[in-house]
């Protein structure tokens, strides 16, 4: 197997280039996948080497080949000038803000945000004297209404995780670039695979990896990708003074779930469109909550600037007691009741945002269910699902 130079490996399509990222077989004794380095300690051959630090590994939170592995295939295709992981997609999070941010500064977050990354803007970031401004996420262009003269960076999420508010990311992005304030952005359910995040000028761009990377529901791992070389540097002194070193085993699973990315995502974003269109035509049921669904909320913009669409979505129940609605997901037999997704599992999740939200009020009027479509056949979640409705009308 001819090693590739790098002008040969860039000019190869997405789905080549997640298959070879991170392996050399030359490397690796003639086996096909990395192996996995476990190591604290890494000696030196003299004095010399070791007061300079001549060496490829210098420690173990430096890293290692199993991890460079993984770098490589997430950096292949955020498309930006370096990666760092990080052992949650929480962390992730955390980090591009503590990497980005210093005390005095004013951030805008999307009212929309990943819950956990809310808390930490409510805890640990107004410890640090750092201001917090929630926004509604379809404000678009008029973002720079709220910019003041501390703030900087926004913190977008397309879609938001629950509510599924598309944000116009092109128009945030001119209007944060013109003030020279930052964009960071959660874009964990397109995956860089549906939506170039740095190719629209986002500076900060993250991965929940636990999700579609990994794939597979074992593993806990996050990815955080840097547009320019300045801010990588930045992202780099932060993620290696705070000493986020991830498990080589974590670092092999999550390479080998990216391999396979592509085709799960293009099984599962059609399984998601069509389950959400036979939901939509069910009276239990008074809206849908998909991006790429016509007629849903945002699809315009998910029309405009996204390539593709992940199975993640939420509907909204006609007005019922939770006891019903207990009642129909209790049931289920191929939905689990999960609070993550991207593995190849289903699941579905009951919530309520209203006590969260502070820059919008959410208009449900009934109960609301995120669900996850995975791997399963769709006429057996289908029968699944339609058993649950029975037994929600049963108990209304």
């Amino acid at each position: 197997m001819k090693k590739l130079s790098p002008p040969e490996f860039a000019r190869l399509r997405v789905k080549t280039r997640l298959n070879l990222a991170g392996r050399d077989p030359t490397d690796s004794y003639g086996f096909v996948n990395p192996a996995i380095v476990r190591g604290s300690t890494v000696v030196y051959p003299n004095t010399e080497d070791f007061l300079v630090r001549k060496a490829r590994y210098t420690y173990g939170t430096d890293g290692n080949p199993t991890i460079d592995a993984l770098l490589a295939a997430a950096n292949t295709i955020e498309g930006g000038a370096g990666v760092v992981v990080t052992p949650s997609g929480l962390m992730a999070c955390t980090l591009a803000f503590l990497a980005m941010l210093s005390s005095g500064d004013h951030v805008l977050v999307t009212d929309s945000v990943y819950r956990p990354t809310r808390n930490f803007c409510e805890t640990f970031l107004k410890r640090m004297g750092i201001e917090t401004t929630y926004y509604d996420p379809a404000i678009g262009a008029d973002i720079a209404t709220l910019f003041k003269p501390n703030t900087k960076a926004v913190w977008t999420e397309a879609p938001g995780s629950q509510t599924f508010e598309m944000q116009d990311i092109p128009a945030i992005v001119a209007a944060a670039h013109a003030r020279d304030v930052l964009v960071l952005m959660d874009n964990t359910w397109a995956t860089p695979l549906f939506f170039d995040s740095h190719k629209f000028g986002v500076d900060i761009s993250v991965q929940a990896g636990t999700k579609y990377y990994a794939g597979h529901s074992d593993v806990l791992i996050g990815t955080v990708s840097a547009r320019t070389p300045e801010l990588y540097k930045s992202l780099n002194r932060a993620w290696h003074e705070l000493g986020l070193i991830i498990a080589p085993e974590d670092a092999f699973l999550t390479l080998r779930g990216m391999r396979t990315m592509a085709l799960r995502l293009k099984e599962q974003m059609p399984a998601g469109l069509e389950m959400a269109q036979w939901l939509g035509e069910r009276p239990e049921v008074a809206r849908v909550l998909h991006p790429a669904l016509p007629g849903a909320p945002g699809h315009e913009i998910w029309k405009r600037d996204f390539t593709g669409a992940s199975s993640l979505f939420a509907i909204e129940l006609a007005p019922v007691s939770m006891k019903a609605v207990g009642a129909m997901l209790d049931g289920l037999t191929l939905f689990g009741i999960g609070a993550s997704w991207g593995g190849y599992e289903s699941l579905v999740l009951p919530f309520d945002c209203k006590a969260y939200r502070t820059a919008t009020t959410p208009d449900f009027k009934g109960p609301t269910i995120r669900l996850h479509i995975g791997l399963e056949d769709l006429d057996d979640l289908k029968a699944d699902l339609d058993a649950g409705f029975a037994r929600l009308r049963a108990a209304s």
